[in-house]
């Protein structure tokens, strides 16, 4: 029988386990809103539309490439209630190599999700000033990764981000 304390988080990382995630590299995120409501904006005849939060949204992510000497941005697209991006990882980190006991919640320099953390951070505070509320929940936790193998994978990924507005009704994420 297994005895849990029912007020212990059981959080388990979703990253893969021995990929070292400060490694130079192309990935693509997806970052869902906290129970996917819809504060970004709206598509209106397949266009996203930015509400002012995903004006906030949008300004934070460049600012993302301009506060991070070692990152770059490709394609992303703002949607109603998620983000996705291309981020271009050239930090070389301050591991040589992923670490094989890790400490939960122990931020990495130069790490995937240290950059997507503070992002995500950056986004909430700025809103949160916004609407005068001490902590609105904007985000859900935890992101989702996907290191991109090779050419045809990034240009899949970009026709995907490019044309996700036009599909906004069949998407996965589609919460009217």
């Amino acid at each position: 029988m297994i005895n849990r304390n029912l007020n212990q988080h059981n959080r388990r990382s979703i990253r893969l386990k021995d990929y070292d995630y400060t490694t130079p590299w192309w990935y693509y995120i997806t970052i869902c809103t906290y129970n996917r409501k819809n504060p970004f904006g709206q598509i209106i005849n397949g266009k996203m539309i930015l509400s002012e939060l995903g004006i906030i949204v949008e300004e934070e992510w460049l600012n993302t490439a301009k506060l991070r000497k070692d990152v770059e941005l490709d394609y992303y697209v703002i949607m109603p209630n998620h983000f996705h991006g291309i981020i271009i990882n050239n930090s070389r980190g301050t591991m040589h190599r992923a670490p094989t006991n890790p400490k939960f919640g122990n931020p990495i320099s130069g790490s995937l999700s240290t950059i997507i953390g503070a992002f995500k951070a950056a986004v909430t505070r700025k809103i949160n000033r916004l609407i005068k509320q001490p902590v609105l929940k904007i985000w859900q936790r935890n992101f989702y990764e996907h290191i991109i193998r090779n050419e045809n994978d990034l240009n899949n990924i970009r026709s995907y981000i490019e044309l996700n507005p036009l599909k906004w009704e069949i998407d996965e994420y589609y919460n009217n």
